[in-house]
């Protein structure tokens, strides 16, 4: 079972999941949707409150929150990550980070229990721009019962997940707590990108799922975004976003790395040579197959910065020596 969720997860991280730009790099580019939400100042936390979501509705937070259903584990890693253990009443089956979230009460995994969320008389709901497809039904009939409901932006790189940790730190009145983070994990960047400072580029091809449909991260995701942080040559960057890729052009681009980021397939990093063509690819002659944790490599919270590491590492190990 967990396999075929494992697939569906991927594939829909495929078409649009997975998972906020927090200041501007240079000031002729067009300000992102991300830094059009937020209403508020960076040091400012001061309620009430007016915030501008995702979808560009304003919420009016007359206090912090003291009672908090989150429908995706990034929302859920960054709300403990500041502290609001006692605040999480309510997350989704798929919340499994910290341990602590395990002890939560469940409210659906994509398809959430309306009835469910609302008994338990959340002062706000955080969802999630990603997962707009399968929930916008959903934020509908919260909202329609009178439920705060703030869609959190898709960060598609890590200045954009800095402005969301900030972002809800601030309607959480954990503002200071949010910029501590950040500092921690800008810190973490920092120094793995000095580490990987002269690297010799490498050409490398991330696959999501197993065949029969293997899934890769194209142009405009946050793993491309990652990889051309750390010198690396994504060879599936000529197609857009997260799509199905063929075997035959894997074996074309021929990568110098194959980074595997699902552990659904037992024994996947010695099956993976074995398919047909694939003895000809020059990371399979070197051996240098890896694989990466999903969640800390693809989710938009605290721990992307250990993610974006262990990235590094698994693609240039010489430089970690």
């Amino acid at each position: 079972m967990k396999k075929f969720w494992k697939i569906g997860l991927s594939a829909f991280l495929a078409v649009g999941l997975l998972a906020a730009c927090n200041t501007k790099e240079a000031t002729n580019d067009k300000p992102s949707s991300a830094e059009q939400q937020e209403t508020s100042k960076v040091d400012q936390a001061t309620f009430p409150m007016t915030i501008t979501d995702a979808s560009g509705k304003e919420i009016t937070l007359e206090a912090p929150p003291e009672k908090i259903v989150s429908l995706i584990p990034s929302n859920t890693e960054i709300l403990f990550s500041l502290g609001l253990n006692d605040e999480i009443v309510g997350v989704t089956n798929n919340d499994d980070y910290p341990p602590e979230a395990a002890k939560k009460e469940k409210v659906g995994g994509m398809d959430y229990n309306i009835e469910q969320i609302i008994a338990l008389s959340p002062d706000i709901v955080l969802a999630h721009a990603s997962g707009m497809s399968y929930s916008k039904g959903a934020i509908e009939q919260l909202e329609a019962a009178g439920v705060k409901v703030f869609v959190v932006a898709d960060a598609k790189n890590f200045n954009e997940t800095y402005t969301t940790i900030e972002q809800l730190g601030r309607a959480t009145g954990k503002l200071e707590e949010a910029k501590k983070v950040v500092a921690t994990m800008k810190a973490k960047v920092a120094e793995v990108e000095t580490k990987l400072e002269g690297v010799k580029p490498k050409k490398v091809f991330v696959e999501s799922t197993d065949e029969p449909e293997i899934y890769t991260a194209g142009k405009g995701t946050f793993m491309n975004e990652m990889l051309e942080m750390i010198h690396a040559e994504n060879v599936a960057a000529d197609t857009n976003d997260w799509y199905q890729i063929d075997a035959e052009q894997i074996i074309a681009k021929n990568p110098d790395v194959i980074v595997v980021t699902y552990n659904y397939v037992p024994n996947i990093l010695t099956k993976i040579p074995q398919r047909p063509g694939f003895e000809t690819i020059t990371a399979v002659k070197n051996k240098a197959i890896v694989q990466v944790d999903e969640n800390t490599t693809s989710r938009q919270g605290p721990r992307l910065a250990d993610g974006f590491e262990e990235l590094a590492k698994a693609i240039y190990p010489e430089a970690f020596k």
